[in-house]
């Protein structure tokens, strides 16, 4: 994967930890500074959702540690970045769409709470990131896949408006959304009590509460910290 002719003309290229919750905008954060900065998007959860949905198309349990780590081992999965954010590839396949749909979602938040599983996946993202050029987002990158990034953000946002957030970004209403906020709420506790790098803010990171902020505001607000860095 290679970033796009617009990088930003320094040799330095930085490492940068987008973390926080469900729903609290990150990775549309993520996806919109590397387009600005020419770096490459790396999303931690659409592996873990890659891996949810082989499961789910094998019929393999969830709760299996060593056989999804086996699984995982098996996989081929793989992120291509595009102008309109990355396509997402297992075996080859294009899963994009497949896996931001509900079953995944629940099945990939319940796959990432294994020690193993989550061992297997911070070598392959360091990996992937290793030489820098990259903004990479989820729940633990700042504390367990790049301790030592560069730039370090919690994005986090009062639980309510993460949930509507959620329910406007995927278009439900009624019962369908009070399920999915009951989801989003379950989908907090596994991932902030899970033993395996629990959900929380590295100790130097910027912590930026987006509850009333827009998506622009908190993106100049990243994209200025980055920049900062770039030029000192």
């Amino acid at each position: 994967m290679n970033a796009d002719s617009n990088s930003t003309p320094t040799s330095r290229k930085l490492i940068i930890a987008i973390d926080g919750p469900a729903g609290a905008g990150k990775s549309t954060i993520a996806s919109r500074l590397a387009r600005k900065l020419g770096y490459i998007n790396l999303e931690s959860g659409a592996m873990y959702r890659a891996l949810a949905l082989k499961a789910i198309d094998q019929d393999a349990s969830l709760d299996d540690e060593p056989g999804l780590v086996k699984l995982a081992k098996d996989s081929r999965i793989q992120l291509e970045p595009t102008l309109g954010g990355n396509r997402t590839l297992l075996d080859g396949r294009d899963i994009s769409s497949r896996i931001r749909e509900r079953d995944v979602t629940e099945a990939a938040s319940r796959v990432s709470v294994h020690p193993a599983v989550r061992a297997w996946m911070v070598a392959r993202q360091r990996e992937m990131g290793a030489g820098g050029g990259v903004v990479m987002e989820g729940r633990d990158i700042g504390t367990k896949v790049f301790p030592d990034a560069d730039l370090k953000i919690f994005l986090d946002a009062d639980p309510v408006v993460r949930e509507q957030r959620r329910m406007q970004q995927q278009k439900i209403k009624g019962e369908v959304a009070a399920s999915v906020a009951a989801d989003l709420r379950e989908r907090d506790r596994r991932d902030r009590t899970r033993a395996a790098s629990p959900l929380m803010a590295a100790e130097d990171a910027v912590v930026i509460d987006s509850t009333k902020l827009n998506e622009d505001e908190v993106l100049a607000r990243v994209e200025e910290l980055a920049r900062k860095l770039l030029n000192s």
